[in-house]
């Protein structure tokens, strides 16, 4: 299997983290430009891969995870740091490759790591 997949894990609550959007873009003629927008499902996944196989080619990409969005309302014990959109920029080398790209996320922090 090869392209781009992401999911969501809110590790405050414990859980998938559901309902969040997320914009994916692709750096082309200087700038980022908005490929598509997903929102995750209940089980913090895009219900469809974000770039196909048959649509990987090498370049620069991101997805941007709309974590203050997600967290706003929620009943947190203090007010968030990561209040605001995060951006996770990453390359294609090897478009037969897959490359999966999980957000952890609490209110106060994010990290990220190349998945399988």
């Amino acid at each position: 299997m090869a392209g781009i997949s992401t999911h969501v894990l809110d590790n405050h609550f414990g859980r998938p983290g559901a309902g969040m959007r997320i914009d994916f873009s692709a750096w082309r003629d200087g700038k980022w430009e908005r490929i598509k927008s997903f929102v995750t499902n209940a089980d913090g996944r895009t219900d469809a891969p974000v770039l196909p196989a048959e649509a990987a080619a090498v370049g620069q990409y991101e997805l941007a995870f709309h974590v203050g969005a997600y967290y706003e309302g929620k009943p947190l014990p203090e007010a968030p740091f990561v209040d605001a959109v995060i951006p996770v920029r990453f390359a294609i080398f090897d478009p037969k490759q897959h490359y999966h790209v999980p957000l952890l996320c609490t209110p106060w922090g994010c990290s990220t790591y190349r998945g399988s």
